[in-house]
């Protein structure tokens, strides 16, 4: 009874109602299945990512339920390889292998045994960085060419007719009469740009030609080590195959007549059984970046290049506030800086700090156990360390990007392993993110010393004079920002200044007109070399 409540209590979080869904209609289940996958024809980018990242949070809502789960991730290597990606190398020699399996393309690299592994292994290399770890890949060259799936392709070439009927319901011109649900790899050239021009159905053997090399050949469904399925078939075969009860679709799947249409009234027609449960997930993109991410054109960002600058917990926390089929774009420009403070003040919430309804509260801690790398959800007793990303970025550059120098600063609010890594990780990503995103205005370097080419006016050197006094002697007794920046106020009203002086402060601290707020700025620079710059 009481894990029942708990459950009901967790259902408002878009993956736990889908959890819930998949329950009921699938029925009380030892395993449930949830799948994913992708060709591997590219780099896989952030926006393939998405698919992944909502099987997971699916998947965990099922585990924190008491389910098992098997968490199935189908690398499509056997598909062909229909375009050379416009950042890849060796461009020619990879347009020599076009139509032949993505597996049996070399690894322009050289690092791996194919191109397609190339691009698997990046992708799986990266995933533990965000809590997915429990994946059972599944690579479709190894299943096609061991032979695993010629029973459901001779059944789908016995219902050839009845396949045709239903893929035709949703076109605008007839199919060919020599329609096939099937592809094969030519034996003479190794490319799929054949046509099946027979089916015996009592020998089980497809006749084919290959048009482009003219090859004539024959295929033994029984024992075929060359056969491929269409997509738009293959897509329901497997969820028959592996017992799928979760599934999501982008949304170039997902509209009226799409290829989700079709596999659900095959699987039902074909092979007697349900469909997955659904959901349709819309595209990201990336605030300032030209055009659709895609990995035939080489416009990419990898899951790597977001978790270099994303926290793994947060990079979890966008995908978990939004639901999949609301559309977003990520950000790379200043509004990181909002995101990390959107993120730590979710953090606070959870933890009491933020003052809230209790259904702000509730929606805020189920996103943030949804966030955590532990698949069980656990969040630590107490709120780990937040040290103000905008901050920090100030302290670093002070620091000249010395991570173990600016650690110092918060030497006394780093109290466990948490803390430590909250703290490395967050200024790993700042120093990144200064140095590859952040605009020219929001960086600076500390002068080492005092500028003597800064034409000042009599009353500004004294001014400057008498700041640098003031510092030298009563340092310790400002307490907080508010306190500073009030006795420098009062300095610049004492000797009848106007606000231009900031700017020379600015110049004479990085060289620029403008700066972090002053105050801060001044006490995070520390004393000593504050009084040697002025």
């Amino acid at each position: 009874m009481v894990d029942k409540e708990k459950n009901q209590k967790q259902s408002f979080h878009w993956a736990d109602i889908i959890a819930d869904k998949v329950i009921r209609e699938k029925g009380d289940k030892d395993t449930y299945t949830v799948a994913s996958g992708i060709t591997p024809s590219g780099v896989v980018h952030f926006g393939n990512f998405r698919e992944v990242i909502t099987v997971d949070l699916v998947a965990r809502a099922l585990m924190q339920k008491g389910k098992k789960v098997r968490f199935i991730y189908s690398w499509d290597d056997y598909d062909t390889f229909r375009k050379v990606p416009a950042n890849m190398p060796k461009q020619e020699e990879l347009k020599e292998l076009l139509f032949q399996p993505i597996v049996d393309v070399f690894d322009p690299f050289g690092e791996y045994s194919s191109y397609a592994e190339h691009n698997e292994k990046v992708f799986e290399r990266d995933l533990p960085r965000v809590g997915i770890t429990y994946v059972d890949f599944i690579y479709q060259n190894k299943k096609y060419r061991a032979g695993d799936y010629n029973e459901n392709i001779i059944h789908i070439m016995d219902h050839k007719d009845e396949i045709g009927e239903i893929l035709q319901q949703f076109r605008t011109s007839e199919m060919d009469e020599d329609w096939a649900p099937l592809l094969t790899y030519c034996q003479n050239c190794n490319r799929d740009r054949v046509s099946i021009t027979g089916y015996d159905k009592e020998a089980k053997v497809v006749s084919y030609k290959c048009e482009l090399c003219g090859f004539e050949g024959k295929e033994d469904l029984k024992t075929s080590r060359r056969l491929k399925l269409p997509w738009r078939i293959d897509w329901p075969m497997r969820w028959a195959y592996e017992g799928v009860d979760f599934e999501p679709g982008g949304r170039d799947h997902s509209s009226a007549g799409g290829s989700r249409d079709t596999a659900s009234i095959i699987i039902r027609k074909i092979f007697n059984r349900e469909p997955p449960v659904y959901a349709a997930y819309d595209n990201i993109g990336i605030k300032g970046f030209n055009g659709k991410i895609s990995s035939s054109k080489g416009n990419v960002i990898t899951l790597k290049e977001i978790l270099d600058v994303y926290e793994p917990e947060m990079v979890r926390w966008i995908f978990a506030s939004y639901k999949p089929n609301a559309a977003f774009d990520l950000a790379f420009d200043l509004d990181v800086l909002k995101n990390y403070e959107d993120f730590d003040r979710l953090e606070r919430t959870v933890y009491g700090f933020e003052n809230v309804n209790e259904d702000k509260k509730r929606n805020a801690r189920r996103i943030y156990e949804l966030s955590q790398l532990s698949p069980d959800g656990k969040i630590p007793d107490e709120m780990p360390f937040q040290p103000s990303f905008r901050h920090l970025c100030n302290i670093l550059q002070i620091n000249d990007f010395d991570i173990q120098k600016a650690r110092k600063h918060y030497e006394a609010e780093i109290k466990n392993e948490r803390d430590e890594r909250r703290f490395n990780e967050r200024a790993e990503r700042a120093v990144f993110w200064i140095k590859n995103h952040a605009p020219e205005d929001f960086k600076f370097i500390i002068n080492k010393e005092r500028r003597t080419d800064i034409e000042l006016s009599d009353v500004e050197r004294k001014f400057v004079e008498a700041l640098k006094t003031e510092l030298q002697n009563n340092w310790d007794s400002y307490q907080t920002d508010k306190e500073l920046q009030g006795k420098i106020g009062s300095l610049v009203s004492e000797f009848g200044l106007t606000p231009d002086i900031y700017k020379k402060l600015y110049q004479i601290l990085i060289n620029r007109d403008l700066g972090p707020k002053l105050a801060g700025f001044i006490r995070s620079i520390g004393k000593e070399k504050i009084l040697n710059i002025l």
